[in-house]
């Protein structure tokens, strides 16, 4: 009974090596290390069984166990590999070229059957973006996107095209992970004054808007982002524009949008203003984690009605990433900001370990939910690169830094089905490790010569918020409030105050002499200015 561990491939200028995960991070002695300087791309099956590369002469495929070589495929000039779910296929892309004069070029998408070795089909695929087809989980349909329109094909026939969807123009789609009846979100940008729009279908039915499942159109849209949770019972949908005609943001403008299969739709409200960087499903798929706002960002827990759950607070992030159980969230800043991370139990909401791995350009989990991989890869970042094996508690177990003059393009964990790794208690305790903990050194902030003997006084250019619970507390059933209802309760509270205010007017009248308890019903002489356009007013200010 050996012990479960993922590996880690890491690819570089040192050529492609395989580094046994969690306890021993010691080089695979069964994987043999490919020396060559032009390994292009690396992938794993979605079981972890099968791992391939292209080193530019060809593109091999082993065993992961036992390290023994299944195939090996003519194709110097690939740069894509990807497995089918259930490794029936292999599909390899290289750049498409056109022939000398003019006439179009050879098919550059191969589809390998890998049992045989033959070539199933051949397409010609322009664009790398999006080059790969997509597979139901099962591979009972397999799908493209050929001229804004999507292809269906059924078990593996590449030969007869089984189904089509053709909507004006589809820019992209996904399918939904997870058993039959498989879905399909596809989007369609909107043209000349027409809005964008989002809609759901269940394969096979695609028989005009009436068959869809949940159509969600909306403005401001030049690209999207859908996101299957995983149940496969609603997508989110993150919109934007490159340009923010308000000027607000560099980056363009973001709108966050949920749609349900069961047809329901909202926009997400989100209590700050800025961009959205990132969004996730938890692996539960009945909450979602957003991070968005001008820095420092919020970070906010939803559930499936959009309202907050739990707030994060405000801090230096744009990332964030649920464990594969779904029990730890981390929310990181990667890129621009200085590799801190925040470690959360999902469960209790409590703070575990804040790490800070800078300079990542890179961040995965581990399958097993404890682990974590973050690296500094090239061409993001040409120096210092490297990567490190966290324990989620903030430990570093292993670290490695390859020497000045050389780079590393990529560092992955090998996958694993669900369920193989045992669910594990959450520890808030540092796990122990030989390796000393990544303690960033303080920087001292700058000071100008005339403050320099001066005692310091601390400022801050903005008060962070503190995270907050938003679950209603369970002793009053009181939902968090809508809009309007939020306002009707004002109104409400107003009329209340007012009427209180008049109550206690008049109680202070009656306390005064009788004779003025009698002044308004009987208001002695009246006086009149003559003009009876005043008059209504001087008896409207009293009243």
């Amino acid at each position: 009974n050996t012990a479960l561990f993922a590996a880690v491939p890491v690819r570089g200028s040192e050529g492609l090596y395989m580094v046994n995960g969690p306890p021993s991070f010691t080089e695979s002695t069964t994987f043999q290390r490919d020396s060559g300087k032009n390994c292009k791309a690396v992938a794993f099956s979605k079981d972890g069984s099968l791992f391939g590369w292209c080193n530019g002469e060809k593109v091999n495929i082993v065993n992961v166990a036992s390290a023994e070589l299944l195939r090996s495929f003519d194709l110097p000039k690939a740069v894509c590999l990807e497995f089918s779910p259930k490794n029936n296929v292999l599909v390899t892309w290289q750049a498409y070229s056109t022939a000398k004069d003019g006439t179009a070029g050879v098919p550059n998408l191969q589809l390998y059957d890998l049992k045989t070795g033959k070539c199933l089909k051949s397409f010609i695929q322009k664009k790398m973006q999006n080059w790969c087809p997509c597979w139901a989980d099962d591979e009972s349909i397999c799908a493209r996107n050929v001229n804004n329109e999507v292809h269906f094909f059924e078990n593996n026939n590449f030969n007869t095209i089984a189904n089509k969807l053709h909507l004006q123009k589809v820019s992209d789609f996904v399918l939904s992970p997870g058993a039959q009846p498989t879905k399909v979100a596809v989007y369609v940008p909107g043209s000349k004054g027409a809005p964008s729009f989002v809609r759901l279908y269940q394969y096979p039915n695609f028989g005009g808007p009436q068959s869809a499942l949940a159509n969600k159109s909306f403005f401001k849209a030049d690209k999207v982002t859908m996101l299957w949770n995983k149940k496969a019972t609603a997508v989110l949908v993150i919109a934007s524009t490159e340009v923010d005609k308000s000027g607000a943001s560099y980056y363009g403008e973001q709108t966050l949008h949920y749609i349900a299969t069961n047809g329901e739709s909202a926009v997400v409200q989100l209590p700050k203003n800025g961009p959205i960087y990132d969004v996730v499903w938890n692996p539960n798929s009945v909450e979602f984690c957003a991070v968005y706002g001008f820095m420092p960002a919020k970070a906010t827990v939803f559930n499936l009605k959009c309202d907050p759950v739990f707030d994060f607070g405000t801090g230096p992030r744009n990332a964030a990433y649920y464990s594969p159980p779904g029990h730890i969230l981390v929310l990181a800043g990667f890129g621009n900001l200085r590799g801190q991370m925040e470690v959360w139990d999902v469960k209790n909401y409590k703070l575990i370990s804040k790490p800070v791995a800078s300079d990542s350009t890179y961040f995965a989990w581990c399958p097993d939910g404890e682990h974590i991989v973050t690296a500094t890869c090239a061409p993001r970042l040409r120096v210092g690169n490297g990567y490190k094996i966290w324990h989620y508690t903030g430990s570093v177990l292993h670290n490695h830094e390859v020497p000045s003059n050389e780079e590393i393009w990529q560092v992955s964990w090998q996958p694993f089905p669900e369920g193989v790794f045992p669910a594990r208690a959450v520890k808030y305790q540092a796990v122990p490790s030989e390796l000393p903990s990544a303690e960033p050194k303080a920087a001292q902030a700058y000071r100008p010569p005339a403050l320099r003997n001066k005692p310091v006084t601390a400022s801050k250019l903005h008060e962070d918020e503190p995270p907050q619970n938003m679950k209603p507390q369970s002793g009053s059933s009181e939902k968090p409030l809508s809009k309007t209802a939020l306002k009707n309760q004002r109104k409400h509270e107003a009329k209340k105050a007012a009427k209180q205010e008049a109550k206690a007017d008049t109680n202070q009248e009656s306390t005064q002499p009788s004779a003025s308890q009698n002044a308004p019903r009987n208001p002695g002489p009246v006086v009149t200015s003559g003009d009876p356009e005043v008059d209504k007013k001087i008896k409207n200010l009293k009243k």
